[in-house]
């Protein structure tokens, strides 16, 4: 039997799940697994966040990189309600999580006591595939091993609610009596494997395309060399969407980058042109960037029936795991001798690089943003993992980083919120202390919490094999997303009271924290800093001052949409728009259609 307390069996629990560190953050309704953590010398460890929010993030960032079940905990009331935010964006990202809160003594419960909050109603969204209250011991070892199943199973969040004075309670197991739940450790998955019929029909259908175009999500992750084998024999381009930049390399001259509002014109065009979809692993959700209904003849494969299906009217919705698949597909698939639609994709990728490289090395006042991305893209190394927040750094990310090898890469892909970038790069760093780590951040998300987990990397930084974890800020004092949705969708000018930051020294704030800090105002410079972060023998920050006036190109704009909005906001500043002429347009005008879409 079980000894010590509630407490104590779960904090052993968990590491009997293989959980080796919980995003965490302190208070009175937890005060007793604080003190268990005392008693066990903290295995799991407990790494302590500034805040509740930033600790979920951390979670959600240790998963997506490792694949394993991320764990965050906080106390009652106003610690549960702070883990919401990144809670949610592991739900809509389909991360697992599982979050352990404190609640207040069952005796209180009912009694509008101070931190009572109805934590069962709070989670109910956020948590809906499995949320529940411990009430006595014997409920412990079933609820949570349940709770990481379901996390696992669902890819979802699930919520542990644990009563500070249940958490005190002498533990005891259920027994083998009526109404007792026993729990037992462990799972072994299946490999879903697709029918075989379904198989039949979908090869049908991919060998009868003229012009077939894949669209590769992260659910298509380990089936990269399936998917170009299927790439080859059918002459086909692949569209990543935003979660699966990192499934297939983009040194792959048909891999035509990502797709969407932050994609690349070849991605769009790929879909405006084909005539057959075949998609694997992703829920992109932006009908308008696939092809129009009854253009192309759709083929969908992902390994959760509930998503499957919903974005494009295909012929097949095939529920298998992806690897396994196309597995089974390949061998039913005639390899199309005509390549002319493939020499396109390639030449049309080839020139989107070209793009690329010229907008890149636009002159701006005082630093161009692409720039940035560009600078570093050759330099990262195989093994490096990038995150980025929302803002324009996710434009930058989605356009200009090239991945290949090993590199992995995330942001907040569907609740888009500010701030995970720097705490998703913290969740990576536990995750892979053996792997550099690069951090693109707006200013507005560092203001907003970057600057504070700053002083997390400094608090951990020295357990960490490989000491490098770059946080590059986009310091142009504008919160520049937002500035160019007025501008493209609002047709509004920037209004300077919502948009306009206060100016920060972020690398002076870095360098009080003991961590290598470069300021960056020189276009020039950027080689420079970028090797230097990369070979720095500790945390560093690049404070790099960029131009807020440097346009992002949607993938479907015309040449004179575009021009339209750029002479917008520069106004009367001839100078500057021959620029911009001399530079972006000299690719871009002729990569645009010149008539609307």
């Amino acid at each position: 039997m079980a000894s010590g307390t509630v407490a104590d069996y779960l904090l052993e629990r968990l590491r009997t799940w293989g959980v080796e560190h919980v995003f965490a953050y302190a208070g009175d309704g937890i005060n007793a697994l604080l003190a268990a953590w005392g008693r066990a010398n903290d295995p799991p460890q407990f790494v302590q966040s500034r805040h509740e929010e930033m600790s979920a993030f951390e979670a959600v960032g240790y998963a997506k990189f490792t694949g394993r079940v991320g764990v965050c905990m906080a106390t009652s009331g106003p610690g549960a309600i702070h883990l919401l935010n990144g809670l949610y964006d592991a739900k809509l990202d389909h991360v697992p999580i599982v979050a352990i809160v404190g609640q207040t003594n069952r005796t209180a419960m009912g009694g509008s006591y101070q931190q009572e909050v109805d934590l069962l109603s709070l989670y109910k969204d956020v948590a809906s595939d499995y949320v529940q209250m411990v009430t006595v011991p014997e409920q412990l070892p079933n609820v949570l091993d349940r709770a990481i199943r379901v996390a696992l199973t669902q890819r979802a969040p699930t919520a542990l609610i644990v009563p500070a004075d249940v958490q005190e309670l002498d533990y005891t197991p259920p027994t083998h009596e009526f109404k007792m739940v026993p729990s037992s450790f462990g799972v072994d998955w299946p490999t879903v494997a697709p029918d075989d019929e379904a198989i039949a029909r979908a090869a049908e259908i991919l060998n009868r395309g003229e012009r077939v175009a894949l669209l590769v999500g992260n659910g298509a992750r380990g089936a990269s060399e399936e998917i170009a084998q299927v790439a080859e024999l059918l002459g086909a381009g692949a569209a990543k969407a935003l979660l699966g930049k990192d499934v297939l390399s983009d040194a792959l001259p048909w891999v035509t980058g990502s797709i969407g509002l932050l994609g690349t014109r070849p991605s769009y065009e790929l879909m405006r042109e084909c005539d057959t979809l075949l998609t694997i692993g992703s829920s992109f959700p932006y009908t308008q960037f696939l092809p129009d209904f009854g253009q192309a003849r759709g083929v969908q494969i992902d390994i959760d029936g509930r998503l499957i299906g919903m974005r494009y009217p295909n012929e097949v919705n095939l529920v298998a795991d992806a690897r396994t698949a196309l597995r089974a597909l390949i061998p039913h698939l005639r390899r199309k001798e005509d390549r002319t639609w493939r020499r396109k994709i390639e030449a049309n990728v080839a020139r989107w690089w070209e793009t690329m490289e010229i907008e890149a090395a636009v002159p701006a006042e005082p630093v161009n943003p692409l720039r940035l991305f560009a600078e570093l893209s050759p330099r990262l190394p195989d093994d490096a993992i990038v995150t980025a927040d929302s803002g324009s750094s996710a434009n930058w990310y989605a356009r200009q980083l090239r991945f290949r090898g090993r590199m992995r890469g995330s942001l907040s892909g569907t609740l888009a919120t500010m701030g995970p970038g720097v705490p998703y790069g913290i969740g990576a760093k536990f995750g892979h202390p053996d792997r550099p780590v690069i951090v693109f951040a707006g200013d507005g998300a560092m203001q907003m919490n970057g600057m504070a987990e700053l002083i997390t990397i400094k608090h951990y930084w020295q357990r960490w094999r490989d000491p490098r974890l770059i946080v590059a800020v986009l310091h142009n004092n504008d919160l520049n997303q937002v500035t160019w949705e007025m501008r493209a969708m609002a047709g509004a000018p920037k209004f300077v009271e919502s948009q306009t930051l206060p100016d920060v020294d972020y690398a002076a704030f870095a360098s009080s924290l003991g961590l290598q800090s470069l300021t960056v105002t020189d276009p020039e410079s950027l080689s420079t800093a970028w090797d230097t972060a990369l070979s720095a023998d500790r945390p560093t920050v690049l404070d790099v001052h960029t131009d807020p006036n440097m346009p992002p190109i949607p993938p479907h704009a015309t040449w004179e949409q575009f021009k339209a909005t750029t002479a917008a906001v520069l106004g009367g500043d001839e100078d500057r728009w021959d620029f911009v002429k001399e530079g972006i347009t000299t690719k871009a005008q002729e990569f645009m259609p010149h008539q609307s879409n």
